[in-house]
C-alpha cells in the first residue's frame, strides 16, 4: 500500500490533525513546505501529504520525531488534539 492510499480507519481525524498541527507550527516558524521538509529529511511532496487536511497519510513515529526536531518543538506540540 502506498504511503497516501486511502485509509478507513478509526484514527483517521488524529492523523488528519496532526498534519494540521504540523502546518501551525511550520507556518509560526515562517518555513516553507521545502524548509521543513529538507531540514528533517523527506520530500515536499510527502510533507505536502502529511499537512493536507482532505486525505489521510501515514507515517512513523521516526517521521514524526524529525519533524519536530526540525520545527524545535517537544513532540507532544504535534500531538495535542484540539475539539
Amino acid at each position: 500500500m502506498s504511503r497516501s492510499a486511502k485509509i478507513d480507519f478509526e484514527n483517521k481525524d488524529k492523523y488528519i490533525a496532526i498534519g494540521l498541527n504540523i502546518a501551525y507550527y511550520r507556518k509560526r516558524e515562517g518555513l516553507t513546505q521545502d524548509q521543513l521538509a529538507e531540514k528533517a529529511g523527506i520530500s515536499r511532496s510527502y510533507l505536502g501529504e502529511i499537512e493536507a487536511p482532505n486525505m489521510v497519510t501515514t507515517f512513523t513515529l521516526e517521521i514524526l520525531f524529525k519533524i519536530a526536531n526540525s520545527l524545535n518543538i517537544p513532540v507532544h506540540k504535534l500531538l495535542e488534539f484540539r475539539d
